[in-house]
């Protein structure tokens, strides 16, 4: 058995596109059960090996990741964790996205059934009477992926010295942006479709400004789906926080408390510059919409090793696709 401080560190871990998977299976996390070392996976339990410490009041320089060849390995992955942080911090695709895909390759065509309105019932069926069918079928074109990511420059001269948490600052800013064009991404496919005739049904407002009864004729069109999640630009989020439904005790506490505002209607309310002006985008967040990715973030990890960082390129592979069409609906000003 292989213990975590007697492993070879090299960069070829990074091939398969997940260092710490790739650790893991040399140095599987059971192996430390009722030890001390529980409760740290694979790349934690390296960065005790190598006495560095990423974050607190006595946290190390980037310096000390380049120590060593082996320990110069782990500053990849490093770069990849801060930047996943930052992605989850800033991220609203958990109230978007009913599924996740990860696929090996740029080339993906998802399926879709859209019954009709007698084919959402289940009607009784007589003795030897033919049994209603739902169709599934694989959709015209494919997925579109797109890879989104930052280059990130500097000489390990100027960061040598730097804090991990200062550098960590900068890094969760790039997940936070790779976050947000991720999410204008998967907002722009839930609005116009993914390019095989299914964009979300939309409808205008009744008088001259939003009312609460614009509301309620928007939650009432998605039977049978469910409203769960509002999502609503910076013009019409002021525009709801103004109404007196959005004004009650409890929900002004929860804002006030959280910051998270609350709907009459139990759905999640989220403000989201990627809609523009006017918009309202109610979902069914179990029906709506299934993300496609090609790995996770990564970072190119040949520079960051041999020539200790110059340049890094951090980037992420994603694509989103509908599934059921009405299960997302526009209200527009």
């Amino acid at each position: 058995m292989a213990y975590y401080d007697s492993i070879h560190l090299e960069k070829g871990l990074y091939s398969g596109g997940d260092f710490t998977a790739a650790l893991g299976r040399i140095d599987p996390d059971e192996n430390y059960k009722g030890t001390e070392l529980e409760g740290l996976d694979s790349y934690q339990r390296q960065l005790k090996r190598f006495d560095i410490k990423v974050s607190g009041p006595s946290g190390d320089t980037v310096e000390k990741f380049f120590a060593t060849t082996e320990s110069s390995v782990l500053f990849p992955e490093f770069i990849s964790r801060a930047v996943r942080k930052g992605m989850e911090q800033a991220d609203i695709l958990p109230s978007l996205v009913a599924t996740v895909t990860n696929i090996n390759g740029l080339d993906y065509r998802s399926i879709n059934s859209v019954p009709t309105g007698d084919e959402k019932e289940l009607k009784t069926v007589a003795e030897g009477a033919f049994i209603p069918e739902t169709a599934v079928r694989t959709k015209e074109n494919l997925v579109s992926l797109k890879k989104r990511g930052r280059s990130l420059v500097a000489s390990y001269e100027a960061l040598r010295f730097q804090r991990l948490d200062l550098f960590t600052v900068t890094l969760k800013q790039i997940g936070a942006y790779i976050a947000r064009t991720l999410a204008k991404d998967a907002v722009d496919v839930l609005i116009n479709g993914d390019g095989n005739n299914n964009a979300a049904p939309s409808a205008g407002i009744a008088g001259e400004s939003l009312e609460y009864s614009d509301l309620i004729n928007l939650w009432n069109s998605f039977d049978p789906y469910e409203m769960n999640t509002i999502l609503a630009s910076p013009d019409m989020m002021a525009a709801l926080l103004n109404m007196s439904q959005f004004r009650d005790a409890a929900a002004g506490l929860t804002f006030h408390g959280t910051g998270k505002a609350v709907t009459p209607f139990g759905a999640k309310l989220i403000k989201s510059p990627a809609l523009g002006s006017g918009k309202i985008l109610g979902i069914d967040k179990n029906a709506a919409l299934e993300m496609v990715k090609a790995g996770d973030v990564t970072t190119e990890y040949d520079k960051l090793i041999d020539r200790q960082l110059e340049r890094a390129v951090i980037s992420c592979t994603a694509g989103f696709a509908k599934i059921s069409p009405e299960a997302s609906r526009v209200l527009s000003a």
